[in-house]
């Protein structure tokens, strides 16, 4: 990978790695994800291809993210716990709101393709590519997650309504 190719990955795969991150993580952590992901290509640009950039970096940036979520896990369930308190009590949540609350109640993998998927927009082999599944494996995932979705909001909406 030649500077040239280093510097428009970064201009051209930043902006839509955040927003990914954003998905998992608080803005700082995913700043420092995001961050890290692009010291990684730095340190590896003699073996990476510049045509696999956007590829190495969505794969490395989730690696880490599922790293965090590991090591910290028993400390995000605990701080989890008021917030999810907090935001049951309101009455009529926003739409984003209640499409995050449903994002949460999906297993990670779910919740990784989907997002992939829906909000970047990436295709059924790069997210393959990205979390290391199979194409056929995604789509599974993909329509088992959009199941969920329907039947919590759709339940959530009865409730509601």
């Amino acid at each position: 990978m030649t500077l040239e190719e280093y510097n428009f990955s970064v201009k051209t795969y930043a902006d839509g790695l955040y927003r990914f991150m954003l998905k998992f993580a608080d803005a700082e952590t995913a700043k420092d994800i995001v961050q890290d992901c692009f010291e990684k290509l730095w340190i590896k640009r003699e073996t990476v291809d510049g045509e696999k950039a956007k590829s190495y970096l969505f794969t490395a940036a989730y690696n880490t993210m599922i790293d965090k979520k590991r090591k910290n896990k028993r400390l995000d369930f605990i701080e989890s716990i008021p917030t999810q308190t907090s935001s049951t009590q309101m009455p009529n949540p926003d739409l984003q709101e209640l499409l995050h609350k449903a994002l949460n109640t999906l297993p990670e993998i779910q919740k990784t393709v989907v997002i992939l998927r829906d909000y970047e927009g990436y295709s059924y082999e790069e997210i393959g590519e990205i979390t290391g599944l199979g194409e056929s494996q995604v789509k599974v995932y993909i329509f088992r997650a959009r199941v969920s979705l329907k039947n919590y909001i759709g339940s959530l909406a009865t409730v509601l309504g």
